[in-house]
């Protein structure tokens, strides 16, 4: 502990040192990557997550499971013009060369690293699968045709490929290659020369290298010589009329200017004409016109400085030794950065995790969703339009970076999600017509209490949009009731797992994406261990949606834009009273949805389940994709259930997302229920169905 304490305060005098010197920019970068590529033991571990016997949740049947938010493929139409040319950084590391044979074993790809890699902390979602293109070997031209298909319909305009040249040996050439020799792989094209030695530790550092740099006057002509093929393509991706080619760590050259000088000159000389040359900062943060360049481009998550949330994880994996950071503070910074005094592309990232890489010591954005992904990516658009009007470009990192955990391309887990995403952010902000009809989300199990609730509905004068959701042995029953009851409504059928919560999170999302602001959510609630069942699913149903209170509360909800919920009178509880056998499950939450420890002084519940919502003050709890195997198969609980686990937080989302959680008696200015909570002993709750 002494030493780990002396390193630490040995590395922070460093680095306030550093910081406070009068150093150039390009000067601080230098120093920097030199110091991390020669004294990296010096650089004190993060914080450790919780070593508990408690952490146990992680899949037993395959890492394959669909999530909450699951998106099947959609054919939809893209604005035209499109505001903005999305640029997707591209990884052709996924077909075998002779070199990460001998480095790494016969067959090696970038796959190998995906396959492998374990979840370390609870929540941790690996290993991430691909879904419809499945494990593709990049060397038979149909997939990258069909990877530049899937780029085109959902908003993509040109691939960044890197490109990996050691002194005029290059590897991982042959998608290039073909994309040169066939024009059917008619997706734009640019070049990112990854000009970093190739290591042992997948960080570019000097330690243990596999393939070195060999910079020189020399080499950049061989460079740039043997790229033109591709700069003079007519495919090759342009900006004003110039092909334009990045570098990836342009402090590594041993003059940056030199070099672009030279590449210009030989550009001009050959025919090309004159060139666009980018930087990434990745590493590097200089203005591009002091070395030469014409401009930045911007790549998260690198050169962000979150705060790592490591120490809040409960550990799968007792000698994990990686840091955790939140991406939503990752994206809220990058939307925060003023612009520069320089021209710079704004970049987005999708995720990020390379434990596939670095197994038990990755760097993990956790957080990450596609609705946070696309509100970035939307804002991204309107800071390019401001900044380069005339051609306004994008960067995303990455299309396929699979062992980074930077992806668009489909996945297991949650399907098309990102490209929908990346589609959605391409257009306008919706004026979502569904917004305004009010919306009742309910679920059948008891089918004979359908009645009661359709009836109270209609009395209440409103004109609903109604969902039923129920379980495939209830389906038929539903429909038959609610065809002779003449009432219009959409069906959704699930297995019977996680009770009414799990069905209500499906919908959630999806209404969430059409636009629908507000619903209210019901079920058949009996409780059928209880004598008094009936009548706590009447007071629920009239708090909620009687003819005098409907109306008044959807009013509500459309002038307070603050209101995030509202729960039935009486049925606000203590958390810390009526914890059960739910308290860890509710712990493992607030973690795995990134809010603050549940206060058991103050904090409360909806018992119940019943109650009207803001679909966005739902977000945290929609955008964690909980999987569907975290809800157990039904078996009779009465409590200690994951369902029960989500009823118990709903509020402290509601709150974490900034929204204002309260009773309908309260709004409404009516007396609150005082006595004693009458459907519950402290051990919970009661069951929901």
């Amino acid at each position: 502990m002494t030493s780990f304490l002396a390193k630490r305060y040995l590395f922070r005098a460093m680095r306030l040192g550093f910081r406070i010197l009068p150093l150039p920019t390009a000067t601080r970068d230098r120093l920097r990557q030199r110091f991390l590529e020669r004294y990296v033991n010096l650089v004190p571990a993060g914080p450790r997550g919780q070593v508990t016997e408690n952490a146990r949740r992680r899949p037993h049947l395959h890492a394959a499971a669909r999530a909450i938010g699951f998106v099947e493929p959609r054919a939809e139409a893209l604005p035209a013009p499109l505001p903005a040319t999305l640029i997707a950084f591209y990884l052709p590391q996924f077909h075998p060369i002779p070199q990460n044979d001998a480095w790494w074993g016969e067959g090696f790809t970038e796959w190998t690293n995906v396959a492998r890699a374990l979840p370390q902390f609870e929540g941790h979602a690996q290993p991430r699968l691909p879904g419809t293109l499945g494990f593709y070997d990049l060397r038979l031209p149909q997939v990258m045709r069909r990877q530049m298909e899937l780029a085109r319909q959902y908003g993509i305009g040109a691939f960044c490929s890197y490109f990996y040249w050691f002194g005029g040996e290059r590897l991982l050439e042959q998608p290039l290659l073909q994309w040169l020799e066939d024009p059917s792989l008619n997706l734009a094209l640019c070049l990112c020369w990854a000009n970093e030695n190739w290591s042992r530790r997948w960080d570019g550092r000097a330690e243990d290298i596999l393939i070195g740099q060999r910079h020189s006057p020399e080499d950049d002509l061989a460079f740039i010589a043997h790229v033109a093929r591709w700069l003079r393509d007519p495919r090759y991706l342009r900006v004003q009329g110039k092909p334009l080619l990045l570098v990836y760590r342009p402090g590594l050259l041993p003059d940056p200017k030199a070099t672009a000088a030279r590449w210009r000159d030989w550009c001009r000389e050959a025919g090309i004409g004159e060139i666009h040359l980018a930087y990434v900062q990745s590493f590097d943060r200089v203005d591009p016109r002091d070395i030469g360049f014409d401009a930045a481009v911007e790549f998260p998550p690198n050169n962000a400085t979150p705060a790592p949330i490591t120490a809040r994880q409960r550990l799968l994996d007792p000698e994990y030794r990686g840091d955790v950071y939140d991406w939503r503070e990752l994206a809220r910074q990058a939307m925060a950065l003023p612009d520069p005094p320089y021209p710079r592309y704004p970049g987005v990232n999708p995720g990020w995790d390379n434990e596939p890489r670095r197994s038990g010591k990755g760097r993990v954005f956790t957080h990450a969703s596609p609705r946070g992904y696309r509100d970035w990516l939307r804002q991204a658009i309107a800071v390019a339009r401001r900044r380069q009007p005339d051609q306004p470009l994008v960067f995303v990192n990455a299309w396929n970076e699979w062992a980074e955990g930077a992806v668009l391309e489909p996945d297991a887990r949650l399907g098309h999600a990102w490209l929908q995403a990346t589609r959605d952010a391409l257009r306008a902000t919706p004026a979502a017509a569904a917004a305004a009809q009010p919306c009742a989300v309910i679920h059948v199990w008891y089918v004979e209490v359908l009645d009661e609730i359709l009836a109270t509905l209609q009395g209440s004068g409103l004109a609903w949009r109604i969902i039923v959701t129920t379980a495939h042995e209830r389906a038929t029953a539903v429909r038959e009731r609610l065809q002779a009851l003449g009432t219009a409504a959409e069906v959704h059928v699930f297995e019977n797992r996680g009770r009414d919560i799990l069905p209500f999170l499906h919908v959630a999302n999806q209404l969430l994406d059409e636009g629908t602001e507000v619903v209210l959510k019901l079920h058949t609630k009996r409780s059928v261990h209880r004598e008094d069942g009936e009548l706590w699913r009447r007071e629920l149903l009239d708090g909620l949606a009687s003819p005098a209170r409907a109306r008044a509360l959807a009013a509500a909800f459309a002038a307070d834009p603050t209101l995030g919920l509202v729960a039935p009178d009486g049925h606000v509880q203590p958390l810390g009273f009526y914890w059960g056998a739910n308290r860890d499950t509710v712990g493992y939450l607030a973690t795995r949805l990134g809010l603050a420890e549940p206060d058991v002084e103050h904090d409360c519940f909806v018992a119940g389940s019943m109650f009207w919502a803001r679909l966005e003050a739902l977000r945290p709890l929609l955008d964690a994709h909980l999987g569907e195997w975290e809800f157990e198969a039904e078996a009779g609980q009465l409590d200690g259930m994951f369902a029960h686990a989500i009823e118990r937080i709903v509020m402290l989302v509601v709150r974490h997302a900034g929204f204002r959680a309260t009773e309908a008696a309260g709004l409404l200015g009516l007396a609150s229920s005082q006595r004693p909570f009458p459907y519950a002993a402290a051990d919970g709750a009661g069951a929901r169905q």
